[in-house]
């Protein structure tokens, strides 16, 4: 996701039943998403790193395009 090139050793995992699953976020899965954070399985707070005021949204962008840079998973803005 933040463009850096990550080595994941499976030979080091297999025998430990770790399951990965990648996609983003989108139409199919927010839903998904939405009853997981409902039924009290996932703590969201856990995931926002930034916040911003609706007039900073420029910055979110900038924020996102360094992702490496400034550690952003996900961001709150507000009106």
């Amino acid at each position: 996701m933040h463009g850096a090139k990550v080595d994941l050793h499976l030979e080091q995992l297999w025998s430990h039943n770790v399951v990965i699953t990648t996609q983003r976020v989108d139409t199919v899965t927010t839903p998904m998403f939405l009853k997981t954070v409902q039924s009290k399985k996932l703590d969201p707070s856990l995931l926002i790193t930034h916040r911003f005021a609706l007039a900073q949204v420029m910055d979110t962008y900038d924020t996102f395009a360094r992702a490496a840079a400034t550690h952003a998973l996900k961001v709150i803005i507000s009106a």
